[in-house]
């Protein structure tokens, strides 16, 4: 038997999907790529957009074209978050929501042993538990995605992700342990802690973000511990000291910003301020000399004047980001937002993007050309033609090295020699 897996959306969606795979691949199925012919198909969706569940249907239905005798499966936060029109999607012989995840493949093996369809969306509750996982491996060969949170409860007003992803619930720190030990050992040389709202991670357990980060920081043979996307009001004075005591931990943070404008976060339902931002930035560069921002941002959000997006552009610059995603408000059914007046025309958004972009691509060259001349550690990870090895920097700096040894996996000291508008190139100056 073949199955074949397609994940839309985050790192935790990627994460799941991999522990999915191992599920299969343990009661012997082979895994195949999503375009080959396989026996069961399965759509990991991502519900942030409307776009992206269409996304979902359309490559579920685009494989089942391919084999119509295949089972095809609808798993993820498109079903948990709207379970009738998940249910109503007739092509899916299986349909299961984000919860249960270790529960699928019973499901499939059913639908494939009976012929029948099956429905499985069991809704969140009140003090579920953390539903326990353990990665063996991932694509990446020097980078492991670990999910340590799931869940949110800040019902920001364009977001449906509290109702797809249920309350806070977070792994337990000897978990945690185990399984990026077991990674270690098996080579992978960095761990990226991940979750739905990582920042909260311990609100169900009586800890800290810190708290995970210091057990991360213990195991043997990671060389690197990174965070993915923080919120940044959740970050208090102590838990930034206790973080800056953590030296494998990369000086690296991806604040979400979503606006520069204090007007424009009020009506998001976002839970701090421009100074509360700019404050917890500067606390961060007390703490992690040469530390990196990365953030989201949004434009076009109900109700956002030409004024209040001229603000949050020229907040974008006074941080000087490193990187920037900037994308567009698009309504997402039920959420409040999308009934809100004053909607932005899709020719304003569009036009507030490129500005935005053009803005936050200036502040990373600027980043980028701040970098030359200093001396970093690098873990490699691809080789290309004509640049050389590829890797980053502990604050996450893209450097290109030239040299004929393999480097990959490797961590070396690198000194940076120059730098564009989107990378660096460095020369090696010895192994760590």
């Amino acid at each position: 038997m073949r199955a074949a897996f397609y994940t839309l959306g985050c790192k935790v969606n990627q994460y799941e999907t991999q522990i999915l795979q191992q599920h299969f691949a343990r009661e012997g199925y082979e895994i195949v790529d999503f375009e080959e012919e396989a026996d069961v198909y399965v759509v990991n969706s991502c519900t942030v957009t409307a776009t992206g569940d269409k996304k979902s249907r359309k490559a579920l239905r685009a494989c089942l074209r391919r084999n119509p005798g295949a089972v095809g499966v609808l798993t993820g936060c498109f079903p948990q978050a709207f379970p009738e029109e998940a249910t109503a999607f007739l092509e899916a012989k299986v349909v299961a929501g984000a919860r249960d995840r270790n529960k699928l493949l019973r499901l499939v093996e059913h639908a494939l042993r009976t012929g029948e369809r099956v429905v499985d969306i069991p809704p969140h509750e009140r003090g579920e538990a953390f539903e326990e996982m353990q990665a063996e491996r991932f694509l990446e060969r020097t980078r492991a995605f670990v999910k340590i949170e799931d869940g949110c409860e800040n019902w920001c007003s364009y977001c449906i992700i509290p109702k797809a992803r249920g309350p806070i619930r977070s792994k337990p720190l000897d978990s945690l342990g185990q399984e990026l030990a077991s990674l270690a050992q098996a080579g992978y040389r960095e761990a990226v802690l991940t979750g739905i709202n990582l920042s909260s991670y311990g609100k169900d357990l009586g800890l800290r973000l810190a708290d995970a980060v210091e057990a991360a920081c213990a195991v043997e043979g990671l060389a690197r511990v990174r965070l993915s996307s923080l919120e940044p009001e959740l970050l208090t004075e102590e838990d930034i000291a206790r973080l800056a005591n953590c030296e494998k931990l990369c000086p690296q943070f991806h604040l979400a910003l979503q606006s520069g404008c204090d007007e424009t976060l009020r009506r998001m339902n976002r839970h701090y301020d421009r100074a509360e931002y700019a404050r917890i930035v500067a606390s961060l560069r007390a703490r992690f000399p040469g530390a990196s921002f990365t953030t989201d941002m949004m434009v076009g959000f109900p109700g956002e004047t030409e004024e209040e997006f001229a603000r949050s552009l020229a907040f974008a610059e006074e941080i000087g980001f490193a990187k920037v995603h900037v994308f567009a408000y698009s309504p997402r059914p039920g959420t409040r937002a999308a009934a809100l007046p004053e909607q932005v025309s899709a020719a304003e958004k569009s036009r507030r993007s490129a500005a935005l972009a053009a803005a936050c691509q200036a502040t990373r060259a600027r980043f980028l050309a701040a970098q030359v001349g200093s001396l970093s550690r690098v873990l490699f990870e691809t080789h290309s033609e004509p640049q050389g090895w590829f890797g980053y920097t502990e604050n996450y700096t893209p450097v290109y090295v030239a040299s004929g040894k393999p480097l990959a996996g490797q961590v070396h000291a690198v000194r940076i020699t120059s730098a564009s508008e989107d990378f660096c190139l460095g020369e090696l100056v010895s192994s760590h």
